[in-house]
């Protein structure tokens, strides 16, 4: 799907009835077309916020959601199209959040041609994806950056001291511009990786210089994996970007070359 054809800036009617067609597909490939790095490895974890339908009495019911998304998939999803589809369960009656979990999941699925993943939630229902936590790993925001730059550029990278370890940071600095409207996207990102001890400041300059980057959420998580490893050349990686929300969803990409599972976190300005 061309950018031009996407909902996003554009005037939109609010649907109220159940409608899976407004739901658009994005190419994974637009974005990846110049990686060299295998940016496949982990999913997208999408948190709704902002669900609500009718029960078959009539009576509004709502719940909070995740949707997990393989990066193997070929698609992802338009944000503002899933917004709109999920607006559209307002007024539609359904037996339980369990049938609205399977219909949500065999929609999206059906869409980005892979197994989505979908779990719906109580407001009352305690569950480790919408608690509101602190990135693990040390801070590298206070370190000192003396000429900033605000497109990304790998040249900012410069060689390691040598000394081999495993390490996570974070930062709370990631800030991009959507790649159709212009809209800022802030986000807090985690890098966990071993091997060759990472310049701290080059990497923080690195990620600042996303400022006035265009691109979807997927795609910055996966440039910024992609100039690491083969820049840095870490024998494991993992970049986690934790997105704030917006219209009711935030997006947690995550690029995953270490064994364990790593679930994204609800941070405080999510």
């Amino acid at each position: 799907m061309q950018k031009n054809e996407l909902l996003l800036g554009k005037a939109t009617s609010y649907l109220e009835e159940y409608d899976p067609t407004v739901l658009q597909p994005i190419g994974r490939n637009l974005g990846r077309a110049q990686l060299k790095s295998n940016v496949s490895l982990g999913y997208d974890l999408w948190r709704l916020y902002e669900i609500t339908y009718l029960n078959r009495q009539g009576i509004p019911q709502i719940a909070v959601g995740t949707i997990k998304v393989p990066a193997t998939s070929p698609y992802i999803v338009e944000s503002k199209s899933l917004k709109l589809y999920i607006g559209s369960f307002t007024q539609t009656k359904f037996s339980n959040k369990e049938e609205v979990t399977a219909i949500i999941a065999h929609d999206l699925s059906k869409v980005l041609e892979s197994n989505v993943e979908v779990k719906l939630f109580a407001l009352n229902e305690n569950n480790e994806y919408f608690n509101i936590q602190m990135l693990n790993g040390t801070s590298i925001d206070q370190e000192p950056i003396e000429k900033p730059v605000y497109e990304p550029d790998p040249k900012l990278f410069v060689p390691s001291n040598g000394h081999y370890v495993i390490e996570t940071l974070r930062s709370d600095l990631l800030r991009t511009l959507c790649p159709v409207t212009g809209q800022p996207d802030h986000a807090s990102i985690m890098i966990r990786y071993e091997g060759e001890q990472i310049d701290k400041k080059a990497l923080l300059s690195y990620i600042v210089s996303y400022r006035r980057h265009r691109g979807f959420h997927e795609q910055c998580c996966e440039q910024i994996f992609n100039d690491i490893k083969q820049n840095l050349r870490p024998v494991k990686l993992c970049v986690m970007a934790c997105f704030t929300r917006r219209g009711g969803i935030d997006i947690n990409p995550i690029r995953n070359e270490f064994s364990e599972d790593i679930i994204p976190v609800r941070t405080i300005r999510q």
